[in-house]
């Protein structure tokens, strides 16, 4: 089930708010054989710590949630992107559950869900249940965004669990940030490696539309590693429905989905101030849409 974006702040004692948290959204499974952690588009992830934690709980449940890496009391998907690079402990707050021991309980209301979730799973670390407020919305906004978090869910707490995108669930977002496909890179410069700035976009439909480009926010660890991504993609056109001016440009598949941070989106459609925070495997890049 994933939430909807909306600029519309409220309290209303038919819906509770939960953190909103920069992670990787993830549905783990454990039905007798290997425990399987799976994304959004269904990749497996390789969460070992997570994966063991739930191998030792009891019974036979699908939970869902979000892997993060703490650091302080932030979450940081850049530092969950590179966790590859550096030993990085990753937690797993889950905040829902879709069936226990054969039974399909998405059809009964979420506040029945959550108890359910509390009653089944055992919850130490490195897995958390994922914290709700009643009531006090608005306020619970304003308190996420003064601690820098990524904002608030707000979900209807007598839906059922919908596996699409559904108004039941709505996301309060303090900062702007989504991801884009990459469609290219520039030359790098000076003593920079591999490239200079990422090309990036995001689709209307079946065009790939230019949104700007990001070249700060990578290290020499991720720029070699998307060096290595990207020139296995190479093409000789633009994938952009649009127009990129742009010199020293080469173009690759649009298969790369990068999370980025930015200030605001301008009235072009084009980023304000982007930072490259990391790769996004749990995505697929035709369903990169523009957020807001």
């Amino acid at each position: 089930m994933k939430a909807v974006l909306t600029d519309e702040r409220f309290d209303d004692p038919e819906w509770i708010y939960e953190r909103k948290l920069d992670g990787i959204r993830t549905i783990a499974i454990r039905d007798g054989g290997k425990v399987r952690l799976l994304s959004r588009n269904d990749l497996d992830l390789g969460f070992t710590a997570v994966a063991e934690a739930i191998e030792k709980q009891k019974g036979r449940f699908a939970i869902d949630g979000e892997v993060v890496a703490l650091v302080g009391d932030q979450t940081s998907f850049e530092a969950l992107a590179r966790r590859g690079h550096d030993s990085v402990p990753l937690t797993y707050y889950v905040f829902d559950i879709l069936w226990i021991d054969g039974e399909d309980v998405r059809s009964k209301p979420l506040r029945e869900r959550k108890q359910l979730l509390k009653d089944t799973i055992d919850f130490h670390d490195p897995l958390r249940f994922t914290e709700h407020r009643n009531e006090g919305g608005v306020a619970y906004f304003q308190e996420a965004c003064r601690n820098g978090w990524e904002g608030v869910i707000a979900k209807r707490a007598d839906s059922p669990y919908s596996s699409k995108r559904s108004k039941d669930w709505l996301k309060f977002k303090c900062g702007h940030g989504q991801e884009l496909v990459i469609g290219g890179f520039t030359e790098p410069r000076g003593t920079r490696i591999e490239l200079g700035a990422l090309l990036l976009g995001v689709y209307e439909g079946d065009h790939l539309r230019y949104a700007g480009k990001v070249g700060t926010g990578f290290d020499r660890a991720t720029l070699k590693e998307l060096g290595e991504k990207l020139r296995s993609r190479r093409r000789e056109t633009s994938p952009f429905s649009d127009e990129v001016r742009e010199k020293g440009t080469t173009w690759v598949e649009p298969e790369l989905v990068a999370q980025i941070g930015f200030a605001e989106w301008t009235r072009d459609g084009r980023l304000r101030h982007p930072r490259f925070l990391g790769l996004r495997e749990d995505k697929a890049a035709r369903d990169v849409t523009r957020e807001g």
